[in-house]
């Protein structure tokens, strides 16, 4: 029998490396940013949100409350998003967030301190941080639909991997260009105006995004699913009952929350902890981060491949049981003054790599969980919800608790906490077997909606 669009994905080569690009460019955008503002943390703070008196400390935390702020509204933005992608279609939708993003990041750049117009200055930039966190959110579900959509038969691992990979890769630029500004800038050059440099640059990058997504097709399992509805999408959206998404919803925030936990502390925080915590510098911090995101690439696209072989949640189960077990080892390593670096450089590269065990088949596996009329938004809004409590609120609660009790641990224990808990969703399994290895954990919401 011929499979269906929604099996076999794409119905060409091109069309896949033109959906890998066009998804893949907003997502490396959107966390370049998000990384930048990780890595810049301390220079932000000081700049806007630390006015005469305050302390470091104090303008820090403020900085990851606007960083959290943004993460919140993730969700929001992934229902709105993702009712539209679901109704009129992926691509406009990809289209749109793109703009809004590349728009707000580079206001950021522009945008007038703490020093030129007080008060009104930490405002402005919480806004664009509101406009960056509802873009973000529509991202991520249109760009794993895309990608997922269309790829070809047993490949969705490898193909949502990209997203993953896209996410180290901004990441690591963000880092990259972060770490060649304070080489070539003085701190003073680098405080004053060197740190709005990286958010200009998302300008050209946009660009760039918006003419890739403008000459994209839309998914063809979208197309098919309009045909037999008949052109009704929308009704098609609502005939599916919540009581059957909103548990799934939940499922897949719960396994994907140690990916959320662990790769926001390892390759995001890592740089404010280092500096507050453990008193290294600014760049011993970034190339710590630099390396612990090379861990990250490297692991995602060969994770993304064997889960197609074996399934999503054995090599997600892997990743989170190995922050489990080695999350408070590795940070004592980073504590301890007589390791070398060359030791410490290895371990926070391992620290990346575990995290990409559970990145590369993140995306499948959340896509696979919901059928085509809902996909956009049942993975965006689990996506996001997960992201919004145990990404955006990790640098504000590190910080907050190491500094109310003293230890120096806390990362760890935030990260392998967060993993037990994914360990325990991924066990969990409402569907019924698929019987194929390249499905992985196919539509659990679709088998809920077929049984009733």
């Amino acid at each position: 029998m011929k499979p269906s669009v929604e099996e076999s994905g794409s119905d060409g080569g091109r069309p896949s490396v033109r959906a890998l690009a066009a998804g893949s460019v907003g997502n490396f955008i959107e966390w370049y940013e998000f990384g930048v503002y990780g890595y810049f943390a301390t220079v932000i703070a000081e700049r806007f949100f630390t006015p005469t008196g305050g302390g470091p400390v104090e303008g820090l935390v403020k900085t990851y409350a606007s960083f959290a702020l943004a993460f919140f509204f993730r969700p929001v933005g992934a229902a709105l998003f993702g009712r539209l992608g679901d109704r009129i279609g992926r691509r406009p939708v990809l289209i749109l967030v793109v703009a809004l993003m590349t728009g707000a990041t580079a206001l950021i750049g522009a945008l007038p301190t703490y020093a030129a117009v007080g008060a009104l200055a930490p405002w402005l930039l919480t806004l664009l941080r509101v406009v960056q966190g509802l873009s973000a959110g529509g991202e991520f579900g249109g760009a794993v639909a895309v990608m997922t959509e269309f790829a070809p038969p047993g490949r969705r691992g490898l193909y949502g991997a990209w997203q993953s990979f896209t996410v180290a890769l901004g990441l690591l630029g963000g880092a990259g260009v972060a770490a060649g500004l304070a080489t070539v800038l003085t701190e003073p050059q680098l405080t004053a105006w060197g740190w709005r440099l990286p958010f200009l640059l998302a300008l050209p990058m946009g660009l760039g995004a918006l003419w890739l997504r403008v000459r994209l097709d839309e998914t063809p399992p979208f197309r098919e699913q309009s045909e037999r509805s008949g052109g009704e999408q929308e009704a098609a959206v609502e005939r599916l009952p919540a009581r059957a998404v909103l548990p799934a919803i939940a499922l897949g925030a719960g396994r994907v929350m140690g990916w959320a936990a662990a790769g926001y502390t390892f390759l995001v925080v890592l740089p404010s902890y280092l500096q507050t915590a453990l008193h290294a510098g600014f760049r011993e911090a970034l190339i710590a981060t630099v390396l612990a995101n090379l861990g990250f690439a490297v692991t995602i696209i060969p994770a993304g491949l064997l889960s197609d072989r074996v399934g999503r949640r054995p090599v997600m189960l892997t990743g989170a049981g190995l922050v489990v077990l080695l999350a408070v080892p590795l940070l004592n390593l980073l504590q301890d003054e007589g390791a070398s670096a060359l030791v410490k450089g290895v371990a926070v590269g391992a620290a990346g790599a575990v995290v990409g065990l559970m990145a590369g088949p993140g995306p499948a596996l959340l896509a696979e969980m919901f059928p085509t009329r809902v996909r956009c938004t049942g993975l965006g809004l689990a996506y996001s919800l997960s992201n919004a409590v145990f990404s955006g609120c990790a640098g504000l609660i590190i910080t907050e608790a190491v500094k109310r009790t003293g230890s120096v641990d806390v990362p760890a224990y935030y990260a392998a906490a967060a993993c037990a808990v994914s360990m325990l969703a991924l066990f969990k399994n409402p569907a019924r077997k698929a019987g194929r290895a390249d499905a992985g954990d196919r539509a659990d919401v679709g088998d809920v909606v077929r049984r009733r």
